[in-house]
């Protein structure tokens, strides 16, 4: 089925929502100027907005979660540098190699429960100072975790995590692509959980529901050196006010209701868990990010994803057997009812038609 189809119930990432009537209207109506120059009023509100939710010096804003991550790693590596990072982080898998390409630095990955790091994980891993080696220089962390089961980090945890980088040399960056979600869901404030970092980036374009959009805060000069990274990187915006005006309406209005997405993914964990072929951990399903498995003497996750396609449900395949349904905002509650069924329809009509078989994580957003 076409996934434009206004039957099609699309879960394969919150970066599919669209914007809703009342943000178009404040695009529609927002102030702009040229913001190479510092000129856009709407870039620099949100940027102050950012700044005082978040309790940073300065903010800069870039075209997506990836950009942002990778103006974030420059700020704090020079070429040859090493960071330390879960080997499910996003920055590590899903953007492309870029630390290497665009900055010459390399992940060392990490293991750890459900896509976070302790200190047991980290002990002994910075490098010496050697000139054979490289110098292990930066802690990325991902909060919520995507790939990790949509986790969030406990408030102790990270802050103890950060502490030892921070004692030991080593500056910390958060992917906060989904950091909202994390807020919510632990009840701590983004003041608090960003305390202990460095540098934190922020993607308005998942359960926010904003086109496109995501920005990057720390000290002013880290922050100083992001814009300088975001011109080499081509990101380097005019009016962009266009799009800031979506992300300053989502501050506004679509945070607090992140709940309802939370709600509605343990409510399909709660349905899927009755379905036979099918194993879900409802109390592992956290935020908004719901992964269960198929059983593989019954198909594999791509060929699900696929028969689930074709009668109007889209549902990302992670791996031979994970599947990930993620909620927002653009999908409701009876929509998402409709769900178990359609499983229960395809796996009764039978998979094995459809062909592919999934090797890794395909759900990337």
């Amino acid at each position: 089925m076409d996934p434009h189809s206004p039957s099609y119930i699309d879960l394969r990432s919150d970066t599919k929502t669209k914007p809703s009537p009342e943000m178009l209207q404040a695009m529609l109506t927002a102030e702009v100027g040229d913001d190479m120059n510092g000129e856009d009023p709407t870039v620099n509100r949100l940027e102050a907005m950012i700044c005082e939710m978040l309790g940073k010096e300065a903010a800069v804003f870039a075209c997506s979660g990836t950009q942002s991550n990778q103006m974030g790693l420059r700020s704090h590596c020079l070429p040859g540098d090493e960071l330390l990072i879960h080997e499910l982080g996003h920055i590590a898998i899903f953007e492309g190699g870029a630390p290497a390409i665009l900055s010459g630095v390399s992940c060392r990955t990490l293991t750890g429960e459900k896509g976070m790091l302790t200190l047991e994980n980290l002990r002994g891993k910075i490098r010496a100072d050697d000139q054979h080696l490289t110098r292990t220089r930066l802690l990325c962390v991902e909060n919520t975790t995507n790939a990790g089961g949509g986790h969030y980090y406990p408030l102790d945890q990270l802050t103890e995590i950060c502490d030892w980088a921070h004692e030991n040399g080593l500056k910390t960056h958060m992917d906060g692509a989904r950091i909202f979600n994390a807020t919510i869901a632990a009840g701590y404030s983004p003041r608090e959980v960003c305390a202990p970092l460095d540098t934190i980036s922020i993607c308005f374009s998942k359960g926010l529901g904003c086109p496109m959009g995501s920005i990057l805060a720390g000290s002013r000069e880290e922050i100083a050196k992001a814009r300088r990274s975001r011109k080499i990187f081509g990101g380097a915006l005019r009016q962009a006010g266009i799009v800031a005006a979506a992300c300053v309406y989502a501050l506004e209005n679509n945070i607090e209701r992140l709940q309802e997405d939370h709600d509605n993914a343990r409510f399909l964990a709660d349905q899927l868990a009755s379905i036979e072929g099918i194993s879900v951990s409802p109390e592992e399903t956290e935020t908004n990010l719901v992964f269960f498995d198929i059983h593989p003497e019954i198909g594999n996750a791509m060929q699900l994803s696929k028969a689930l396609h074709e009668i109007g449900v889209g549902i990302g395949a992670m791996g031979n057997t994970r599947l990930r349904a993620c909620t927002h905002l653009d999908v409701s509650r009876e929509k998402i009812a409709q769900v178990p069924a359609a499983i229960r329809e395809v796996l009764k009509s039978g998979i094995e038609r459809y062909q592919g078989i999934a090797t890794g994580p395909y759900a990337r957003g």
